[in-house]
């Protein structure tokens, strides 16, 4: 499906015009959007806009790494949108001209909605131009992820919360699950980053003083971004580190139980191993109270070990 708005002469805008009719009109400027196009009408960015095939085949050959490309008069634009369930990136490709701006997607993109709604309900949007139109795309765009990075870090602080005070159902699982899609998310923001960099740093993107303040916004919101998604990947990786050392920490008490009921029963079991042996010449043996005596003997040394590791703090382990 195509679409079109354009902006004419007398400041009146028009929707939804035939393709021809820019030929036909005198257009202050005008937006045309490829959404989801069937071949036949991509086609038209060769035939009827006469693009660069190099930008077409960008286009027709998914997914692009987020760039800009110049091309004489025009300029190339490769930038990613993310779906919100998968955190995928999903390609939106545009054409900015000094009066024109093409937008070109395979997938539906909700951003473009929006700013084709404050196109119809902003007489002030038309007087801006191409460029302003470009501005609002990108802007809307980066805005979206903001929603994406905030969710993930509500998450990783509910998890943080979680492993602090109840221990016993904490999984590691969702935390590597965040850092996955942490990974995505950088995939997508750093090269944005990236390439609003090169626009306002390349003398070949001509932008006016206040154009220049409108893109160096962006350029603060995707560094902000990075920063989030940074500071939340260190986040998990804290997370971790504070996981397995609680797990040590846990073991190695454990272990020192282990140890304490063992040094308990190692003198018992050695007395016992002692008279368990079969030989005939044992005098303890023919003593009429002599399993008394043992019994109590080794009742007396346990209950001795269990006073000297009281004195040494060591029975504090088990009321953890």
């Amino acid at each position: 499906m195509i679409r079109t708005f354009g902006v004419t002469a007398d400041s009146q805008l028009e929707m939804d015009f035939p393709l021809e009719e820019l030929h036909k009109k005198s257009f202050e400027w005008y937006w045309v959007d490829f959404d989801q196009p069937t071949q036949e009408e991509w086609t038209l960015l060769d035939s009827f806009f006469q693009f660069h095939p190099l930008a077409i085949e960008d286009c027709l050959h998914r997914l692009q790494r987020p760039k800009v490309d110049f091309y004489g008069d025009y300029h190339f634009f490769v930038v990613h949108t993310m779906n919100e369930e998968t955190l995928e990136a999903e390609e939106l490709d545009l054409f900015i001209g000094k009066n024109f701006v093409v937008t070109f997607h395979h997938t539906p993109v909700e951003e473009l909605d929006l700013v084709r709604e404050k196109l119809q309900r902003d007489s002030s949007f038309w007087e801006r131009g191409s460029i302003y139109a470009m501005y609002q795309i990108l802007d809307k765009v980066v805005d979206s992820y903001f929603p994406l990075v905030y969710k993930i870090e509500d998450h990783l602080n509910e998890i943080e919360d979680q492993m602090t005070f109840d221990m016993k159902h904490f999984s590691m699982e969702s935390v590597f699950d965040m850092r996955s899609d942490l990974l995505w998310l950088r995939r997508t923001i750093l090269p944005m980053r990236d390439l609003m960099y090169r626009v306002l740093s390349s003398s070949r993107f001509d932008l006016q003083g206040h154009e220049r303040a409108y893109f160096a916004d962006i350029s603060d919101h995707l560094v902000k971004l990075t920063e989030i998604v940074e500071s939340n990947r260190e986040l998990t990786a804290d997370i971790r580190d504070s996981y397995m050392a609680m797990n040590s920490n846990r073991m190695n008490r454990i272990m020192m139980i282990l140890t304490i009921v063992s040094s308990i029963f190692i003198p018992l079991t050695f007395i016992a191993g002692v008279y368990g042996m079969n030989f005939e010449n044992m005098p303890e043996l023919n003593m009429e109270y002599g399993y008394f005596f043992t019994l109590g003997a080794m009742i007396c040394i346990g209950l001795a070990m269990l006073v000297w590791f009281k004195y040494k703090g060591w029975m504090n382990l088990f009321k953890q």
